[in-house]
């Protein structure tokens, strides 16, 4: 399902506009998006959780000329599905 998809599936499901189900997608991935930015966490019981986690520096190799080289830690967005997605998913309820 893409982002057009998303949006139509909302406006179905709520009676939105496709125009108000398009910025209410539009204003969840923003507000999540900033949380993020800022170190913050977002839970949505029941759904899951997006989090920031820290990558570690490591030692690496430039693939085009074979030289060592430093890969510098950084910051990578997660998501971690709740209890009740994992269910749902795996047919337990």
């Amino acid at each position: 399902m893409n982002r057009k998809e998303l949006v139509d599936a909302i406006a179905r499901e709520t009676g939105l506009s496709r125009k108000n189900a398009d910025l209410a997608v539009r204003s969840f991935v923003n507000i999540v998006s900033e949380e993020l930015k800022k170190g913050e966490r977002v839970q949505l019981t029941g759904f899951g959780s997006f989090e920031v986690s820290e990558r570690a520096g490591r030692a690496g190799i430039n693939p085009q000329t074979g030289e060592p080289m430093e890969i510098h830690s950084s910051m990578s967005p997660k998501f971690k599905a709740g209890k009740a997605l994992k269910d749902l998913v795996n047919g337990k309820k």
